[in-house]
This record gives structure tokens, sequence and C-alpha cells, in this order.
């Protein structure tokens, strides 16, 4: 549970660095439930672990729509600003500018029809596009959680299996109940009294 973490974790940096909001909410949202799955298995609580495989599914599937958006397949487009950023803002992925050799260069001087509070860049000499990038974060996300859900369908079964086996003071054994021996020395013997 510690890769996963640590990858949610440097992701949401990443989306909080891009004012990303829808991302930065659900990175925010699977911080908590991968918590509550820790929890669940430290606790042996199936609930939560089911909880936590269910949300891993919600988990991939939004991941999935994070891959179809970076690649554009359908209608989706990246250069929407209301599906990540909730058309709060004008910014995208932190790895545009910031992705392995990019060279950014502010233009100047910048289009007369511009707010004066944006920036306007060139970006050139990238290593790897942007959206490959965010492509490879979500694919290891799917990856991450798919091994997640294995395990926690794992976990579930064992702590099933010890509930089911688990005797309250022998009421299950085949042998019935049978209580503590004593010994010789210790054993109570009736003692009659005259009158």
């Amino acid at each position: 549970m510690k890769l996963p973490m640590v990858s949610v974790l440097e992701r949401q940096v990443i989306d909080f660095l891009g004012y990303q909001w829808a991302p930065i909410l659900t990175n925010f949202l699977h911080i908590i439930v991968v918590i509550l799955g820790l929890f669940g298995t430290i606790q042996f609580r199936p609930r939560y672990v089911t909880g936590y495989a269910a949300w891993l599914v919600v988990w991939m599937t939004w991941n999935v729509f994070i891959i179809c958006f970076y690649l554009e397949v359908g209608d989706l487009s990246r250069d929407s600003d209301l599906v990540l950023t909730f058309n709060l803002s004008m910014h995208r992925s932190w790895w545009m500018e910031n992705g392995p050799g990019c060279r950014v260069t502010p233009i100047s001087p910048p289009p007369s029809w511009a707010p004066e509070d944006h920036r306007y860049i060139s970006i050139s000499g990238c290593l790897m596009d942007f959206q490959f990038i965010e492509v490879a974060h979500s694919s290891l996300q799917i990856l991450l959680a798919l091994m997640g859900f294995i395990y926690a369908c794992y976990v579930v079964k064992l702590i099933s299996e010890e509930e089911d086996s688990f005797d309250f003071i022998g009421g299950f054994d085949s042998y019935g109940y049978q209580g503590p021996q004593k010994t010789s020395h210790l054993q109570l013997q009736p003692m009659y009294m005259s009158k």
C-alpha cells in the first residue's frame, strides 16, 4: 500500500501545480479511501476493505477517462478548460511546461487581445509530450489499482474465512464443550454438617 500512496501523493502535487481541480478532488478521495482500506486490513474490517475494492473500480474508470481525455478519444478535447479545471482557471497539465527537456520561451510582446494577468509562452524541445506523461501516470495508477483490487479481494476472503472458523467458546467444536480440568488437590469435596 506504500507504492500506491506515494504515487497518488506525487500525482496530487503535480495536479495542484497545474490547478487541475477535478483530479485534485479525486486524488484526495483516493487518499482517504486508501487510508480506510489500510485501516480495514489492519483491524480485520471486511466492509472497509470491500469499500476500498469498490472504490478501486471507480478509480480505474477515472484513470481510463484521463487516458481517453489526453489522447482525445471521441469528442474529448484536452484544450477544454471545463473538464479538469471546472472552468475556474486556464491552467493545463504541469508537465506541459515542465516536462523533460522542455524549454519555455516567453512570447513578447503578448497579443493585444490577451488579458494582462496571463503569461504567453512558447514551449519547445520536449523529449516527451505532456499528454504521454499524463497517460503514463494514469496507466501506472490503473496497474496499481488492479493489484490493490486483487489484494483487497484476497484480504476479504481471508477475513471471511477467519470469521467463519471462529469458535465461540467451543460451540462449534465436534467434541463439545468441556470445562477446565481441575487438579485433584484443588477439587472441592462435598461436606456434610450435622445438627
